[in-house]
């Protein structure tokens, strides 16, 4: 994945429709009117996403009050996610991407270093968008620990 394939603040957020874990579907469009924050993680129940997952619930009553709703999104069967959820007590919608196409959208997935090697996967990337449908942070490469705090600090929540 270049630079270029990535989103940038102000670009309009691309659309998308997904299941969540309970098979309802979920749109962008759905939180027009209000801002939310949509991050990318490569796979449920293990450490890294798990960690994220629960900084994200556990800041998740800031912030809503602050207007921000929050969406996670990752490759795994909507069957995984509703474990994901059930196992960390997740509030917010866990959507599922199998075929990587909003990730691919958003670019959030392609070529990325993992043990030093070049692979093909999920890069973790937290966006902000706005009430009308813009980007206002695109944020790649993040670390699950840690991540929701400075993110906190960045949106002054």
């Amino acid at each position: 994945m270049t630079e270029q394939n990535r989103l940038q603040v102000g670009d309009k957020a691309p659309e998308f429709s997904l299941p969540d874990a309970d098979g309802n579907t979920v749109s962008l469009s759905d939180y027009r009117g209000r801002s939310v924050v949509v991050y990318f993680y490569p796979a449920a129940s293990t450490p890294g996403c798990t960690k994220e997952a629960c900084d994200f619930r556990d800041s998740l009553a800031v912030l809503n009050d602050a207007g921000f709703d929050v969406l996670g999104i990752s490759p795994d069967k909507p069957a995984k996610l509703v474990a994901f959820r059930d196992a960390e007590g997740l509030t917010f919608p866990l959507l599922s991407d199998e075929d990587k196409s909003v990730m691919t959208a958003w670019g959030a997935f392609g070529e990325k270093q993992n043990y030093g090697k070049t692979v093909q996967g999920v890069i973790r990337s937290t966006f902000v968008v706005d009430a009308e449908g813009k980007i206002a942070k695109a944020l790649y490469n993040v670390k699950a620990t840690g991540h929701v705090d400075r993110l906190r600090k960045d949106l002054g929540v």
